[in-house]
């Protein structure tokens, strides 16, 4: 059986911000937020996207959205190259990608109805006919599981798990087929957080979607994602179905992120700690692998070379530590 193809597929992407020249003063270089990211997601895929704050997840789905302008790489979607275009054009090539903002309150215009608000993206996306409008909200609000009763309503009456289910449909609403999530359950209750994932897996088996899931909670993501990728830094570190990365976790940042994730089985205590120091400073990134001043495992050879992102049986990871361990079985 021939695997789906890729809806969205990045190549060596790389986002820098910031940065100004000054005529009498020092200038200021720009900090490099997305390094040389590569990865595709095929149709009817989970790809959760983890890592710390402050990693680039988040400028990694607007750049993939075209709400931030790539520095270098190709985005492409659907076989197209739709980077590298001025904002008005990016935003028409990207119609079937939409973003989920973290916060679905602030995500709302206070001042609209629920109904304004589902019915306004209609109307920029040329559904003139208002029966047409008003037909597609309510099908969408029963798809995520609400009434027309919320339409007059704002969203100051609506508590948080009704808002994420509005800012669901208002993306739904628009027939989308790639949706980006940027941690859509933060802040909610668990049983409410359990009610979106499912809500959102219903959806995807029922419409053919594919999501992009940005969170940093691994157990979310364990649950909820087929493929998941580490970022570390701007960078991919590993990259792997869900499963294989739980079992068989290879990039020493992985492994710390699984042994942090908070268990109520008591566990012998470790020693030592497996992460030490702080992470650098984005704008002043080391020249070699940018884990090494945390890494228990780091050698002389990690601090002058980064490591590429390598693939051996479907699990990619970016540590010279790994590679020279496989490249020492293979010569046994």
């Amino acid at each position: 059986m021939s695997e789906p193809p890729a809806i969205l597929e990045l190549r060596d992407l790389r986002v820098s911000l910031g940065g100004r020249r000054h005529w009498l003063r020092r200038a200021v270089p720009p900090v490099p937020a997305v390094g040389g990211v590569s990865f595709s997601v095929r149709q009817g895929e989970i790809l959760g996207l983890v890592g710390e704050s402050g990693c680039g997840k988040t400028t990694l789905g607007r750049t993939v959205l075209g709400l931030q302008r790539e520095t270098s790489g190709e985005i492409h979607l659907d076989g197209r190259l739709v980077s590298g275009a001025q904002p008005k054009r990016a935003r028409v090539e990207r119609n079937d990608i939409h973003y989920v903002h973290q916060d679905a309150a602030a995500a709302l215009d206070p001042w609209w109805s629920i109904g304004r608000t589902l019915e306004e993206g209609l109307i920029i996306h040329g559904v003139r006919k208002a029966n047409e409008r008003r037909e597609r909200v309510r099908e969408m609000l029963v798809a995520v599981g609400l009434d027309e009763s919320v339409l007059p309503r704002y969203p100051h009456e609506l508590s948080g798990g009704q808002l994420r289910r509005v800012t669901l449909a208002r993306t739904l609403v628009l027939q989308l087929r790639f949706i980006i999530f940027d941690e859509p359950t933060s802040g909610l209750d668990m049983s409410v957080q359990a009610m979106v994932l499912n809500l959102l897996l219903e959806l995807r088996g029922r419409l053919g979607l594919t999501y992009l899931f940005i969170s940093h909670d691994l157990s979310v993501v364990a649950r909820f994602c087929n493929q998941k990728a580490i970022m570390y830094l701007g960078r991919i570190v590993e990259l792997a179905p869900t499963g294989k990365i739980f079992a068989t976790p290879r990039h020493p940042y992985t492994r710390a992120l699984l042994a942090a994730i908070p268990r109520l089985e008591p566990e012998p205590k470790r020693a030592g700690r497996l992460v030490q120091s702080e992470p650098p400073s984005t704008a002043c990134l080391p020249a070699g692998c940018a884990f090494s001043n945390r890494c228990p495992h780091v050698e002389p050879a990690c601090v002058s070379t980064e490591p590429a992102l390598e693939n051996v049986l479907d699990h990619h990871v970016a540590c010279r530590r790994w590679q020279e361990l496989r490249s020492d079985a293979r010569a046994a």
